[in-house]
């Protein structure tokens, strides 16, 4: 696929209007001069519209187009699990979650374990969630974001990639997640705009008459890729087992990911106040509803297409990856730029994204630590030079990581999965268990790892999202148990029945209600 005069005007324009919009939201005051508040909270000032919008921009990252796109063509509409599921943990996170978090003024994650369990907690999962956001999200996006450039552009990946990080480092490293979260309205926009058309001219392309009778026939051929619970035997199984899916270990999954991920909850911890917070997550739990219709949906006409001869089959039946790519040759000149333009807006928001949280827990809660006695404007500058450390190294790991991402976002959650269970006992006993220390919390922490481990080995044959749910479960009754029998914790760290504000918005509850109800109407139409 080449890309037209008009295709790099517009994507010209994009990146312009990005990085002028971002120079502009990030100026202070006159005689202000930006503090830690302002560069990782964005002076906590953030309205509920930017933090939803922000939070499904850093979402949709490289790995959720290129890889979910990919298991449509390979698996279907059970791949959407991630992304429906996800909506009613948002929900459930706003309602219960963020007011403990809100209340304690914290910038991190780290910083509530540490007032809940201890310094030694805290330090754990500060070096863990670096490691983590540098070596596996960050290089993952990265690597996945140059793949698809180097498809649709010529470039070698190694270039791709070091455009990708240019450009996210330019405008992000400044403004911190001022910058970050405003630029994410336009970045959401041009990805529903560019997904939606993506879906539209491959649906179109199938044997029928018109986009909207291509999904009919899409549907009537293909009814195996439109079964949310997968059958023993089906392809996928193994990675989405059947109705494990709805009661298993893809809970604990996102409620690491959506309730207590730094470069989540982040963009909350950075609302004007917890109604705010609360309606953007509210706001981001309906959008959610729409991703998997422009990414898994065209994945899925994609298979009729290679039947067709229209798409290499060889090529996507050995690397379902680059379906996305392949399905972008069919927008036309102009509207492939604003595709493209998208595609490049869901990497570098997410990695923008991810730079400023790996910066936000070194700074504050390691380096911090360390030197506590320094100025408001020397963390701003070791914030903005880690994050620039954390994006080398991502360019350094990526290129190595290539050969092992052989499903890139099943592997992506594979390398979560490791500790997700240890992380998500951790932070529930805490909010629910006043008698859980911190003993009992790196009982479940270095547990969580050592079991996942022991099983992957000596029972290889378990079904991923089962072996998450058992470990989670061994986990909770161990941090509990080991709790019980060792010195009962410091009473001024427990989350108290106060710290919880059950009353919500009116806004709140009519997303959150409409949200719940078409999540219920898509699962009995495709049960």
């Amino acid at each position: 696929m080449t890309l037209e005069t008009i295709d790099i005007a517009i994507i010209a324009v994009y990146a312009l209007a990005l990085l002028g919009i971002a120079l502009f939201v990030s100026r202070e005051p006159a005689g202000h001069e930006k503090n830690t508040e302002d560069y990782f909270l964005a002076g906590r000032a953030l309205p509920w519209w930017a933090i939803g919008a922000s939070l499904i921009a850093s979402n949709i990252s490289a790995e959720q187009i290129i890889g979910q796109s990919g298991q449509g063509f390979a698996i279907g509409i059970a791949i959407a699990a991630y992304e429906w599921q996800a909506a009613i943990v948002l929900i459930i996170v706003a309602k219960f979650f963020l007011p403990i978090f809100l209340k304690r003024r914290i910038y991190t994650m780290p910083q509530f374990l540490d007032q809940r369990y201890g310094h030694g907690v805290k330090t754990l999962m500060s070096l863990y969630w670096v490691a983590l956001y540098t070596a596996v999200n960050l290089t993952g996006v990265l690597w996945l974001g140059g793949l698809a450039v180097s498809s649709l552009t010529g470039w070698d990946v190694l270039q791709s990639m070091m455009a990708l990080a240019a450009f996210a480092s330019l405008y992000s490293l400044y403004g911190g997640l001022k910058a970050v979260a405003l630029t994410d309205i336009i970045q959401v926009v041009i990805l529903i705009i560019g997904g939606l058309a993506i879906t539209w001219f491959a649906l179109d392309a199938l044997p029928a008459d018109g986009a909207l009778a291509g999904f009919g026939h899409l549907w009537r051929e293909m009814p195996g890729h439109f079964e949310m619970i997968l059958d023993p035997g089906d392809p996928g199984y193994e990675s989405l087992p059947g109705i494990w899916t709805l009661l298993g270990g893809l809970w604990v999954l996102h409620f690491s990911y959506w309730g207590f991920n730094q470069y989540i909850i982040q963009r909350a911890l950075g609302a004007e106040n917890l109604g705010e917070a609360q309606k953007g997550l509210a706001f981001a739990s309906f959008l959610k509803l729409l991703i998997p219709f422009i990414v898994v949906i065209p994945g899925i006409a994609a298979v009729i297409l290679a039947q067709q001869g229209v798409l290499d089959g060889a090529v996507l039946g050995e690397r379902s990856d680059r379906t996305y790519g392949e399905l972008m040759a069919f927008a036309p000149a102009g509207l492939r730029g604003l595709v493209f333009a998208a595609l490049i807006a869901a990497v570098v928001s997410s990695l923008a994204s991810m730079m400023n949280s790996i910066s936000t827990i070194f700074t504050m809660d390691l380096y911090r630590s360390a030197r506590p006695d320094r100025s408001e404007h020397h963390y701003v500058r070791v914030g903005r030079i880690s994050a620039f450390a954390a994006m080398v190294a991502a360019l350094v790991l990526a290129e190595p990581f290539q050969g092992s991402f052989e499903s890139a976002f099943q592997t992506v959650q594979e390398y979560t999965g490791f500790i997700a269970p240890g992380v998500v006992v951790v932070f529930l006993l805490g909010f629910f268990d006043r008698r859980t220390n911190s003993a009992g919390a790196f009982t479940a922490l270095l547990g969580s790892v050592a079991l996942n481990v022991a099983l992957k080995f000596a029972a290889s044959d378990l079904e991923f999202i089962i072996r998450i749910w058992i470990v989670f479960l061994v986990s909770l009754v161990a941090a509990a148990a080991v709790s019980r029998f060792t010195e009962a914790p410091d009473e001024s760290g427990t989350v108290k029945l106060s710290d919880i504000s059950f009353a919500t918005s009116g806004l709140f509850n009519v997303l959150a209600m409409l949200t719940v109800a078409l999540l219920v109407g898509l699962y009995a139409v495709l049960w």
